[in-house]
């Protein structure tokens, strides 16, 4: 073994430094009743690993071919890491409520690493520990509140569906491996042919990675995780888990199964507006604002994938990745609110909880009022550009006048409706906090110093990052 290696995987040594620093400083301190300095530790060493991965661009290759790395790879690294910095500075009292402050950071921490070597990965053996190291610290994150019986039965869901999608797709690597004698990404695409076995195999594939990516059909176990976890690590698993899991299913896709790309984008196209369509639909309905959030995921999905339509791999992966990034402030902005209320509420989440919320908390309904307009794609907000730009990527190439063309451009327009309907049910949040009459409206609330910094980082880039066009200049790598 050529230790040299280890030396080429700095985004990941980072954050095996970041666990260990973690762990003795839990360590050493665990018997003092306060600990006000540990949740800035552990912001500023996840705000360090986001600087070394912005530092740390360069491709590398390592361990024959099983860990790959690229431009657009850490990139993608970064804005997770930076996601997960938000995660950790608004979570501070809910953590120290739970009293077990140290082990829901390293959970984190340690799922972070897994995705960050799932997306590495230039093997499928290395693909799948990769996407186990990440799946099992997010199952214990999600059955945190284990003595809350929605927090277990929504770990028991997790675990359930995250077992069986394992399984499925293990089974579709196996149909590969049996076609090539290989696991490794550059035999497999050398070599590949769209044969039965292999388009069973991609078939298996796509399926236990859309569990992950929660796309519709494999989307049953979303609504109730998202409710039962605690609201902190359903914010990170909305965005964080998720912009991993469809980073990597994209760039195997492209760099994998790159001349079968006329069979998986039938596959895509079926999946994309399905998770549109449906998610909208039953998003409606709901009157619990974690399911809300739940459906509204479950979309936001699919218009990620909208990314993959397009035949050109860098400006698909840069829109992608672009999209995760404004995902990530308005979705962890809407997220970091919920938490605020629910600790101030009792616990309750229910979208009538809102109602007069304006008139006591003035700040958090406007705030909360720009991350809705964001998520629906309202201009001059950041997720108006970042729907236009997975929109571009999908026709990149695309000609109407051919068949595939013809259903791209079909796509994309149950898309756009979708978006239209989504304002809907995005406005009826603000309905809710700035319409709906309420004699009894919430109280006031006064939120801790690290969750207005999270909050302001937030909001910054939900105004901030669609207008600055040096942030998607800087991803697409010009």
């Amino acid at each position: 073994m050529n230790y040299s290696d280890f030396f080429k995987m700095i985004p990941e040594a980072s954050l095996i430094a970041v666990l260990i620093i973690l762990f003795v400083a839990d360590f050493v301190s665990a018997n003092k009743e306060v600990r006000k300095w540990f949740n800035p530790l552990a912001s500023v060493l996840m705000l360090a690993n986001t600087i070394v991965c912005l530092l740390s661009m360069d491709a590398q290759t390592a361990f024959g071919g099983m860990y790959v790395t690229s431009y657009a790879v850490n990139v993608m690294k970064a804005i997770l890491s930076f996601g997960t910095f938000i995660v950790v500075l608004q979570s501070r009292v809910w953590a120290v409520k739970s009293e077990k402050e140290g082990e829901f950071y390293m959970l984190i921490v340690s799922t972070l690493l897994g995705m960050m070597m799932m997306m590495s990965s230039g093997n499928f053996l290395m693909f799948f520990l990769g996407l186990e190291m990440a799946s099992v610290p997010l199952a214990c994150a999600v059955a945190f509140d284990k003595y809350r019986n929605n927090s277990a039965e929504a770990a028991a869901k997790f675990i359930i569906t995250a077992t069986f999608s394992s399984g499925v797709m293990l089974y579709g690597i196996s149909f590969i491996y049996a076609a090539y004698g290989t696991f490794y990404f550059d035999d497999i695409a050398a070599k590949l042919q769209a044969t039965p076995l292999t388009v069973m195999g991609l078939v298996f594939f796509f399926s236990g990675l859309g569990f992950k990516i929660s796309l519709v059909p494999f989307h049953f176990w979303t609504a109730d995780t998202y409710q039962g976890a605690p609201t902190t690590v359903t914010g990170y698993l909305s965005v964080i888990s998720k912009g991993a899991a469809a980073f990597t299913l994209l760039s195997i896709l492209f760099n994998v199964f790159g001349r079968m790309i006329e069979q998986w984008q039938v596959l895509m196209m079926i999946v994309i507006a399905l998770s549109i369509t449906i998610a909208n639909l039953f998003a409606v309905r709901q009157g619990e604002l974690k399911r809300f959030m739940a459906f509204s995921s479950i979309s936001q999905a699919g218009y990620i994938m909208l990314a993959a339509l397009g035949g050109n791999w860098t400006v698909s992966v840069s829109s992608l990745s672009y999209y995760v990034l404004i995902y990530i402030v308005a979705n962890m902005s809407v997220f970091t609110i919920i938490s605020v209320v629910e600790q101030n509420n009792g616990g309750k989440t229910n979208i009538s909880d809102y109602d007069g919320f304006y008139k006591t908390n003035p700040r958090l309904s406007f705030l909360m009022t720009l991350a809705m307009f964001s998520l629906g794609g309202i201009p001059p907000f950041a997720g108006m550009f970042s729907k236009f730009f997975v929109f571009m990527a999908a026709v990149k190439g695309a000609d109407i006048t051919t068949t595939h063309g013809a259903w791209i451009y079909a796509v994309l327009f149950v898309a756009l409706i979708n978006t239209v309907v989504s304002l809907y049910y995005y406005l009826k949040i603000v309905k809710a906090m700035y319409i709906n009459h309420c004699d009894k409206p919430l109280p006031a609330f006064k939120s801790d110093s690290n969750t207005k910094f999270a909050l302001a980082i937030c909001t910054t880039g939900i105004v901030l990052f669609g207008v600055c066009s040096c942030i998607y200049t800087w991803i697409a790598g010009a």
